[in-house]
């Protein structure tokens, strides 16, 4: 294992490192990092759904898009980010309890007892018996290795994360809330030190990671790897994504989370087809999209239901998401 500090707030270059680290290295990797304020979208979400990019633009809030799955967070100097990437052979894909256990057993020996709720939170309870998310967990594999990774809320401006994020009003809906603000938190009143600030939060998780697994941090290393990454996570298009309209679009929110089917028609067969969503999956949803490309439409159910499609999208079966062609937005 080894502890890998970025040493930087440039969040084009914290997403780099990670992806370096996942697919240019074979060791294992536990990297704490901090972005100056940022949206980072999940990698098949549509910008235009998700941030108030008028907002972002006034505040000087950067977006990013980052290569794994979930939903878009909001980063800024009270947030602290993880990142745990290790081999196939020692975790399974989406073991969020996995992934997660060291930072809730740190955040345990601050009085603070977290949950992993849902398929990707952390929480904490509130007076009043309900519970409040602090973080947000993603992830995405390759053939031999994972990489998860999450937020920590410590003493972020929820104010802001409420503004720059433009959340699903059906999630909301389906969980009875008003609003994404009213369902957050900062860690940093519940821990038991009550001086402890960002930053000294940010070295107690250094330490006890150094602790937990008897490694030393040490800096990133300066690849021209990750600079191409960087170069990358940097480019207009790759950031924003879709904007077009298409002849069809279909949306489902599944218990694992939202899946949007896009595509036009060309002589009664699907073309350009697109899926996006807050979903999970192994592999890219873009390949999925592809399978469906020149299908008849009258024959587009049944050739869903023969694609294993759990693979591409977690917890949805071939015959959940042909259900999807039955609620056209």
């Amino acid at each position: 294992m080894r502890l890998i500090l970025t040493n930087s707030l440039d969040p084009y270059y914290n997403l780099a490192c990670e992806e370096y680290y996942l697919r240019d290295t074979e060791d294992d990797v536990f990297m704490h990092w901090q972005n100056r304020p940022t949206v980072v979208i999940g990698r098949n979400q549509n910008l235009y759904d998700e941030v108030d990019l008028s907002y972002t633009e006034k505040e000087g809030i950067e977006v990013v898009r980052r290569i794994t799955g979930g939903g878009a967070v909001y980063h800024d100097l009270g947030n602290v980010n993880y990142s745990f990437i290790t081999s196939r052979e020692k975790a399974a894909v989406l073991d969020f309890d996995y992934f997660t256990r060291p930072i809730r057993d740190t955040l345990l020996s601050l009085g603070i007892e977290a949950v992993l709720s849902g398929r990707n939170d952390l929480v904490v309870s509130a007076p009043d018996g309900s519970f409040l998310k602090f973080s947000g967990n993603a992830e995405t594999a390759t053939d031999r290795r994972i990489l998860s990774h999450g937020t920590l809320l410590f003493d972020s401006d929820l104010g802001v994360l409420s503004k720059a994020l433009k959340p699903d009003p059906e999630k909301l809906k389906k969980r009875a809330i008003q609003s994404v603000r009213s369902r957050v938190t900062n860690l940093k009143p519940l821990v038991s030190d009550q001086k402890m600030e960002t930053p000294e939060f940010f070295s107690f998780l250094i330490r006890a990671i150094e602790s937990r697994y008897g490694i030393a941090r040490e800096a990133a290393l300066e690849a021209e790897t990750i600079r191409g990454y960087e170069k990358r996570n940097r480019e207009e298009n790759y950031i924003a994504g879709r904007k077009k309209t298409y002849d069809r679009m279909f949306r489902k929110r599944f218990e694992s989370g939202l899946v949007v089917l896009l595509y036009d028609l060309r002589d009664g067969c699907v073309s350009g087809a697109r899926i996006e969503g807050d979903y999970f999956g192994e592999l890219d949803t873009e390949a999925l999209a592809g399978l469906l490309n020149g299908t008849p439409e009258k024959d587009l159910p049944g050739a869903v239901r023969l694609i294993p499609v759990e693979r591409y999208i977690a917890g949805v079966s071939g015959e959940m998401f042909a259900s999807i062609l039955c609620t056209e937005a």
